[in-house]
């Protein structure tokens, strides 16, 4: 019988309470956040009448690069644990987003029927016992969905839901999934979704693909959103936040150009920040267009990594990383990361766009369904998440906070070997457009310089990417209920005398 391995009798509110300092400094009240995604080209079907394990041109050999669930379940380990019986079953992956996604439902049976994925109990079909759920909350009510407001902004949130949703379920397909919906991108609303879940323990694993320049969040959201991570963190719940697209920077304040930042929420330390990664695995290689599967590995097989930065628009899409000004560095990362700030990210995972996922889109006024290409580190946060289900899983328990066993871990050449990817190639520099002529005329750039990719921690890949079948055995061995309340005591946001004026949270 699984158990949720909660700290006893310490998960009090004077103890949280006694741990968060009090804020100062100005914000705005609109500050709000954004999600941390990239869509690239739509993916075009293989027109053939054969029947084939490839849909669409970009999976084949030769081609622009695309992922399936099988091939990236194969290209980091997790198709063993899943043939083990482990797929996240019993496990509830809670993800939060902001407005909705009217079609999710619909596009979720889409994707797994194209992929013959089992599908989730509450998207419409007869019940089964066997299967999971999928569940859409929105503890402040849900807004009403407007393809035309603010720009695009709700039908960027609904192509991030769309994201996180599908493939959450596409690495872990027997684990539950609750949408926690917020009412909007404001912070104080996306925080007042994730309190909910929090307070009412509605899942083990918290997966948030958004974030915004961590010294533009009001101190006071600030210092609320980290009393809520620690309360997640007494209860046994993982928490996840991708790093974001920018590389190292991050938008101002006032949303006018980039300037050196670290991305919150992935820069508290009780959150594991997701960083990105360009994963360089196997086509799918078939006779009918001319490949000789002999002369070719498996479709998925690894086949290398580099640090995600390509050039999307006439601007950089980088992986997000840097050291943040606000929480110092944590006992945890004491080994790794050189300084005395905390770095990010603590992991990667794939996040290219021209090596993305497929990612199915029906959404109004917007598109009436089709396949996309996907990237930024959005698509991480979402599938280790789902690793980590499948690991709560196979332990029988509720992993919780893992950062002190991820760099233990990683403490090791033989464990670090052995359980993750590390990658060494590339940086998250960036040169961003802060001015159009037109839309497809950029008038003025702004530099940013990163930091290189290199052996062990780095503040572009973090520690590196999953090779999930040995990782989740050495997590189980290494992970201990005191790590996250050792973390709790140490960290703390300090606000010193930086100025806040409100900021904007956006998909990563």
């Amino acid at each position: 019988m699984k158990t949720h391995r909660a700290i006893p009798i310490l998960a009090t509110a004077a103890l949280l309470v006694s741990l968060v300092p009090a804020a100062a400094g100005v914000a705005r009240a609109d500050s709000a956040m954004s999600p941390s995604l990239e869509r690239g080209p739509q993916a075009i079907p293989i027109a053939t009448a054969s029947p084939s394990d490839a849909e669409f041109s970009c999976q084949l050999v030769g081609s622009t690069v695309c992922y399936d669930p099988y091939q990236m379940r194969h290209a980091y380990g997790i198709d063993t644990l899943i043939s083990a019986g482990n797929t996240g079953k019993g496990e509830t992956i809670v993800i939060v987003d902001a407005f909705q996604s009217p079609n999710i439902v619909d596009q979720l049976n889409t994707f797994d029927a194209l992929w013959g994925l089992p599908g989730l109990n509450g998207l419409g079909n007869a019940y089964n016992p066997t299967l999971g759920t999928f569940k859409q909350i929105a503890p402040d009510g849900l807004t009403a969905f407007d393809p035309s407001y603010e720009g695009g902004d709700m039908v960027g949130w609904a192509e991030e839901i769309s994201l996180d949703v599908e493939w959450a379920h596409a690495i872990a397909h027997g684990a539950n999934i609750v949408l926690d919906l917020s009412k909007s991108d404001q912070d104080a609303d996306i925080l007042s979704a994730t309190k909910y879940v929090v307070d009412h323990r509605i899942g083990d694993v918290i997966s948030q693909s958004f974030g915004e320049n961590e010294s533009c969040v009001d101190p006071k959201t600030l210092a609320a959103e980290h009393q809520v991570f620690a309360k997640a963190t007494l209860e046994g719940m993982t928490i996840f936040a991708s790093s974001g697209d920018e590389g190292a920077s991050q938008l101002t304040c006032d949303g006018t150009s980039y300037v050196l930042a670290a991305s919150s929420p992935a820069s508290d330390p009780l959150v594991t920040g997701v960083g990105g990664t360009e994963l360089h695995a196997a086509g799918y290689c078939l006779t009918a267009f001319g490949c000789n599967p002999k002369a070719n590995p498996a479709p998925g097989t690894y086949q290398g990594e580099i640090a995600w930065n390509e050039i999307l628009e006439g601007s950089s899409a980088a992986s997000g990383g840097g050291y943040s000004v606000l929480y110092r560095e944590p006992s945890y990362q004491q080994s790794a990361v050189r300084g005395k700030q905390r770095g990010v990210p603590d992991i990667s995972y794939n996040a290219a766009v021209y090596h993305g996922v497929l990612t199915y889109l029906e959404i109004p006024g917007f598109d009436t369904g089709h396949w996309w290409l996907f990237g930024g580190t959005s698509a991480g946060s979402p599938q280790w998440a789902a690793i980590t289900a499948i690991a709560d899983q196979k332990a029988r328990h509720d992993l919780g906070f893992i950062n002190s066993a991820l760099y233990e871990i990683g403490g090791s050449s033989k464990t670090y070997a052995a359980a993750l990817h590390d990658i060494t190639s590339g940086n998250n520099s960036v040169v961003e457009c802060v001015a159009y002529d037109t839309p497809d005329s950029c008038t003025s750039f702004v530099s940013v310089t990163g930091y290189n990719a290199g052996k062990g921690w780095d503040a572009t890949t973090g520690l590196g990417t999953p090779k999930a079948d040995q990782l989740v055995s050495y997590l189980i061995k290494y992970v201990s209920p005191s790590d996250g309340l050792l973390e709790i005591v140490e960290s703390s946001p300090y606000f010193g005398n930086y100025p806040w004026f409100g900021g904007h949270e956006r998909p990563h």
